[in-house]
């Protein structure tokens, strides 16, 4: 199993709070052959008359090495997610959770935000005190 990132359980509880149900901890997905694992699955049923969403979620801390560096692996790991996700969930909507200091102080800087443009990166953005959801970001 995946090491897991210092704020795996708030995200989890987050989403639970805000009504997701966890599938998949971890996610397991395939790429021709190449085995993958995102942190999370979660499904969430909006109402009885509509189909249920399902997301897929990368944890990040951006907290024990540089900035640059966890970027710089993360949209790897998210690029390749997609590409799985694509072949056989494609039904599953891909977010990167961090939580609301990281998306303050890091992903409001103008380098940040163009990577999560132009790499169409969606945020999940918690607070890991309360535990909740803070903001849905969909590029």
């Amino acid at each position: 199993m995946a090491r897991r990132d210092g704020f795996h359980y708030s995200v989890i509880r987050a989403l639970e709070k805000d009504g997701w149900v966890i599938t998949h901890d971890p996610l397991r997905l395939e790429l021709r052959g190449m085995k993958l694992e995102a942190d999370l699955g979660a499904e969430k049923v909006l109402a009885a008359e509509k189909e249920g969403q399902k997301i897929a979620v990368e944890i990040k801390d951006f907290g024990s090495e540089s900035p640059t560096s966890v970027l710089e692996k993360t949209i790897g790991q998210l690029q390749l997610y997609q590409l799985a996700l694509d072949d056989v969930q494609r039904e599953r909507k891909l977010f990167l959770a961090i939580n609301e200091d990281v998306h303050t102080n890091l992903f409001s800087t103008p380098a940040f935000t163009l990577v999560v443009e132009l790499n169409k990166i969606n945020l999940l953005v918690f607070d890991q005190t309360k535990e909740v959801v803070v903001q849905w970001i969909s590029q």
